[in-house]
């Protein structure tokens, strides 16, 4: 069973609501209608900027009232507030809003989970031969520093962990241990060490068991890709996209009180979807 197909079945189960704050779109509006007749989870509609938000975003987030009027008028910030609320478990946008809308929304509105110092994203690649990996952080962060590559690599095995049951983590470089030297090869292998986690490797080592055995780092058999920058990331997963036909399921946010999903801007109605049944399935 997929790890798709294994997200279906456990949101299926467990009467899971999402609210999508860009419904206005055709194409949310269809994959909306899709949800329903394959009764994976309900899409409760966008409440009004009430005073009960006000009072929430308030107590729990901190925000003084006036502020928080002036936020509930823009959707973005009602869907956050109700999954703050606890009215939505999870939220879904980003077909029409740019990434940055998404996140400030899911930053002030519902903040992050505990020991959580930095939000990140990741992909559920699907390759036609069946193999499913963990791309991340392709969608957020531009250049992050070691700890930062850290943080990332961690909620991403947390990731894989939940939707491909297992994880191995590879934190990629231009370098496989000590063969290259720079400031991007030491950033990644602090974060290894600071991990645990396989790094620096380059991706032939990272994915294939007889160059990780030649090299000498690794199994080989990485499902978990932790991209050293955001350049590497996007540009390696739409490479995968449109050279190998993979299917690229997200931006999905990590390190969120609450599952947030920013998707594609170029997302089709299946991807939609599949998408928002991956972040329900991590709630």
């Amino acid at each position: 069973m997929s790890a798709l197909e294994r997200a279906k079945e456990r949101v299926k189960s467990r009467n899971l609501r999402v609210v999508m704050p860009e419904r206005e779109d055709a194409r949310i509006a269809a994959a909306v209608d899709r949800l329903h007749h394959e009764n994976l989870c309900e899409v409760v509609p966008l409440a009004g900027d009430g005073e009960g938000y006000v009072q929430a975003l308030v107590q729990a987030r901190g925000v003084k009232a006036g502020i928080a009027r002036r936020m509930l008028t823009r959707p973005m910030y009602r869907a956050a507030a109700m999954v703050a609320a606890g009215e939505a478990d999870a939220m879904v946008a980003g077909a029409v809003a740019p990434t940055r809308a998404v996140i400030e929304a899911a930053s002030i509105g519902i903040g992050l989970a505990e020991g959580v110092s930095l939000p990140s994203s990741f992909f559920l690649m699907r390759f036609p031969d069946g193999r499913e990996m963990i791309f991340a952080d392709c969608a957020l962060n531009v250049a992050p520093d070691a700890d930062g590559l850290a943080a990332i690599a961690q909620a991403s095995a947390r990731t894989g962990k939940a939707l491909l049951g297992a994880a191995d983590v590879a934190l990629l470089s231009f370098s496989t241990d000590r063969s290259g030297a720079g400031d991007s090869v030491e950033r990644v292998r602090a974060a290894a060490e600071m991990t645990g986690f396989c790094g620096p490797v380059q991706g032939d080592a990272a994915l294939n068991p007889s160059v990780a055995a030649r090299k000498g780092l690794g199994r080989g058999e990485a499902n978990v890709l932790v991209f050293p920058t955001l350049d590497a990331g996007n540009i390696a997963y739409k490479l995968a996209q449109e050279l190998a036909g993979a299917q690229a399921l997200g931006p999905v946010l990590q390190g969120f009180r609450r599952p947030v999903c920013d998707l594609s801007r170029g997302a089709t109605v299946e991807d939609i979807v599949d998408a928002t049944v991956v972040t329900l399935a991590l709630g």
